[in-house]
């Protein structure tokens, strides 16, 4: 049973298996209000890990991904991509091998389909620029060709990533962005949680 709310709103078992929907429904709560209270925070703590080292580049990756936000909120683009651009490397830190797919996990259930799929697909795209430098296949984006969302993911790396290590452009503070993202991941989940909760506030894709 769930334990007294006086009790620090705890459950009163050590293993899962002597739960019940009364304690269910507690946690869920309590891990929802916690989450959704700290995510936007714990966002920008993740971009604050890519300051410092610049990795051989004129700008560390903190300002690389200011500078990509920066430049696609003053060509107007939609809100969801915008935030894609400042968090499109925010797995660097801890999925170097993978941090595209990383990031786009993060962003999935709050952005449009559009947006996930490019940050999914920019670490690919973005090799049109250097693979065939360690003699690789710069045109292995050509295999997404078919692909709805091709022609925005070109756009992004072209405009948003491969030019946004310019020490000298004038980049938007992170305060700047705050408003955007707390937007962004105050939406519901489009993603069913890790069981298939039925809940009558989520949205569907097509809603966001």
């Amino acid at each position: 049973m769930a334990g007294d709310a006086s009790a620090a709103r705890t459950v009163s078992w050590t293993a899962m298996e002597h739960g019940d929907r009364a304690d269910y429904e507690l946690l869920a709560r309590e891990f929802e209000s916690h989450t959704k209270a700290a995510l936007v925070d714990n966002l920008i703590g993740m971009l604050n890990l890519l300051k410092g080292p610049t990795l051989g580049y004129q700008t560390d990756r903190y300002s690389h991904s200011l500078q990509s936000a920066t430049r696609a909120l003053r060509n107007g683009e939609r809100i969801d991509l915008i935030v894609g651009a400042l968090l499109h490397d925010v797995a660097d830190g801890f999925a170097p091998e993978n941090h595209s797919a990383a990031a786009a996990t993060i962003l999935e259930p709050y952005v449009d389909e559009g947006t996930h799929w490019v940050v999914e697909h920019h670490g690919l795209f973005q090799g049109y620029y250097y693979f065939h430098h360690h003699d690789g296949d710069r045109d292995a984006r050509e295999r997404h060709a078919d692909n709805p969302f091709y022609d925005e993911c070109v756009h992004f790396c072209e405009s948003y990533d491969q030019n946004c290590f310019d020490p000298s452009y004038d980049v938007l503070p992170i305060e700047e962005f705050r408003p955007l993202l707390d937007e962004v991941f105050a939406r519901p989940s489009g993603v069913p949680g890790v069981a298939p909760v039925q809940d009558s506030h989520r949205s569907t894709e097509g809603e966001r």
